[in-house]
């Protein structure tokens, strides 16, 4: 695997609802928004996701089409995506995974098509870091 620095945002974690179940496991649907760059341009990313606990304990995450990256100048990227984690002993959470921009606009098009693989850390106060490769 082979991985090239695409982005990196940073941002605050908001638990939009919680407390639901599916299939007897608790699932929780999350909204994030940050600031960073991508591909070298100022950008904000926004998503909603929701995660499942697993009967191990870890979560399951997915991000279904509702994730947007936006640069300064209007170019838009819809994304969709997931990954495992699991609960941090100090309160957050850490995933992995990956993400695929669909339709992306002016500078963000180069991300169409690709697979960008993701590290998402979010600690016990809600801050979060979204860290972005291409795997080729």
């Amino acid at each position: 695997m082979t991985a090239r620095g695409v982005a990196q945002y940073v941002g605050e974690n908001q638990l939009a609802s919680g407390g639901a179940t599916e299939g007897g496991r608790p699932k929780f649907e999350t909204t994030a928004e940050g600031s960073g760059t991508i591909l070298g341009t100022p950008a904000r990313v926004m998503g909603t996701y929701w995660s499942k606990v697993m009967a191990d304990g870890s979560l399951y995450g997915k991000i279904p089409s509702q994730g947007v990256t936006i640069t300064q100048d209007g170019d838009m990227g819809v994304y969709t995506g997931g990954g495992v984690g699991r609960f941090k002993q100090q309160g957050g959470v850490s995933f992995r995974g990956a993400i695929y921009h669909q339709e992306a606009t002016g500078k963000l098009a180069p991300l169409n098509g690709l697979r960008l693989v993701f590290e998402w850390e979010v600690d016990g106060d809600g801050n979060a870091q979204f860290d972005l490769w291409e795997w080729k």
